[in-house]
């Protein structure tokens, strides 16, 4: 089933986060990027500052090829960027994965994404690849693209969520296991504790919302 995702990554982790260097009160705007292959080439927007040349801001900018103005008006720019995806950021692994991102907004703080996939599975490749090259992404919402929500989907925190498709893609569930709680910790930055204590709610609203109720 057809799955959406929105994470999180710290300003920096992007190609374009040098911007905020210069412009910390500014706003990037990317839509509806599509990977292909290797070829990325979004426009994206600038909004919340007016400056005399916007291509300069971006010129020390890791990651990117080209970078030229379209458009303007007033205080907002649009531009057109080549990437360089030879570098392990968040573009790259949305490429290799060809998981399709529907939005991004940067901000001084930090960029949020929303990608898509055609299930849950992929959304759990581009968590792993994300992790393997040290990008630290943090997921905020998990959803299947339904027109409405299921009772369990309902009752399960965006969190519990997380923790059970982790330890699933992980092979918790294996007997033997293939993973410790530990591990899938540590994947998330939280404590075995931690960890535990959201697949243990996580089960339990599963659990609650699938099995027979008992009579006796």
């Amino acid at each position: 089933m057809a799955t959406e995702a929105t994470f999180t990554v710290p300003s920096g982790q992007f190609p374009l986060g040098t911007v905020f260097h210069q412009m910390p009160d500014v706003t990037v705007k990317l839509d509806r990027l599509i990977p292909a292959q290797d070829v990325v080439i979004p426009y994206f927007w600038v909004r919340g500052s007016k400056v005399d040349s916007i291509e300069s801001a971006f010129t020390e900018s890791p990651g990117v090829k080209t970078i030229r103005l379209v458009d303007s008006v007033e205080d907002e720019y649009l531009l057109r960027v080549e990437w360089a995806l030879e570098h392990d950021d968040v573009l790259t692994i949305l490429a290799e994965t060809a998981v399709p991102l529907i939005k991004a907004t940067g901000t001084g703080q930090q960029w949020t994404f929303e990608i898509r996939g055609d299930d849950r599975s992929d959304i759990a490749e581009f968590q792993r690849r994300c992790r393997e090259v040290d990008i630290p992404i943090t997921l905020t919402e998990l959803h299947a693209l339904t027109p409405i929500e299921t009772e369990t989907e309902a009752a399960l925190t965006e969190t519990q969520q997380e923790a059970l498709l982790l330890a699933h893609e992980r092979g918790y569930f294996e007997s033997p296991r293939d993973v410790t709680l530990e591990e899938l910790g540590e994947q998330l930055g939280i404590s075995q504790q931690a960890f535990g204590s959201r697949l243990r709610g996580g089960l339990d609203h599963v659990l609650g919302s699938t099995l027979p109720t008992l009579t006796v």
